[in-house]
């Protein structure tokens, strides 16, 4: 059963309270080193790791050529590490071969739109939170462990949100902002938003393990990271 959000909203007032006295002014804000890793999934066992960009090195398929030609398992626990879906998956490996790089992605995008409300709860169940560097300052810990607790009582999984294109230095301003706001949700909207940043979330893992960190989306993209809209409809 969910926490009373006027509960929720009161304790996380309390801790960002307490966040923002250790913040400098926007506009004297003061370099503060590494906030938020990557939001990555744990590794899962026989995971593959997929070869880097080859650089003319004989008998070094580059990484989409590798991803077209290995074997289905192979090319399917790959993709269980960028999301955590079996039919996902099976999906996305079974279109295999792809021409370039987008096509992936926009094929890896119509099979995420396509999870059910079970593949999403089990996709969701393998996610885990980003950790933060341990010379990160006491206050983020304390307001950020608050956070995810309150968010996670009332929806009963991990927070998910993709910070591409987020600046490093505002990253956890941008975490704790974003709960805040979803916390209002209510759970049928909070499994949109969190679908759409699952979404994002394998996209962006796609293009790492495909060495093509910083390619543009397909243009099936929905909202702009960090924005609680809906994704589009199926």
């Amino acid at each position: 059963m969910g926490v009373p959000i006027g509960h929720v909203s009161d304790s996380l007032d309390n801790v960002t309270s307490q966040l923002s006295q250790h913040l400098p002014t926007t506009h004297t804000r003061r370099p503060r080193g590494p906030t938020l890793s990557a939001h990555r999934l744990p590794d899962l066992p026989g995971r593959v790791a997929i070869p880097a960009q080859s650089r003319g090195a004989p008998g070094t398929p580059p990484p989409l050529e590798w991803f077209n030609t290995a074997s289905a398992q192979d090319a399917e626990r790959a993709l269980l590490a960028c999301l955590h879906s079996l039919r996902w998956a099976l999906r996305v490996a079974g279109h295999r071969p792809y021409p370039d790089l987008a096509s992936l992605l926009a094929a890896a995008d119509e099979a995420t739109y396509d999870l059910s409300a079970k593949e999403l709860e089990e996709a969701l169940a393998a996610e885990s939170l980003p950790a933060l560097p341990e010379d990160t300052y006491s206050a983020a810990h304390t307001a950020l462990s608050a956070a995810h607790a309150a968010y996670e009582a009332t929806f009963g999984h991990v927070f998910v949100i993709s910070l591409d294109g987020v600046p490093e230095e505002e990253s956890l301003d941008r975490v704790l902002t974003d709960i805040r706001s979803r916390l209002a949700n209510d759970p049928e909207d909070e499994r949109v938003v969190a679908a759409e940043q699952l979404r994002r979330l394998a996209g962006e893992r796609l293009r790492d393990l495909l060495g093509a960190r910083g390619t543009a989306r397909p243009a099936t993209d929905g909202p702009a990271p960090g924005t609680c809209d809906q994704a589009p409809p199926r």
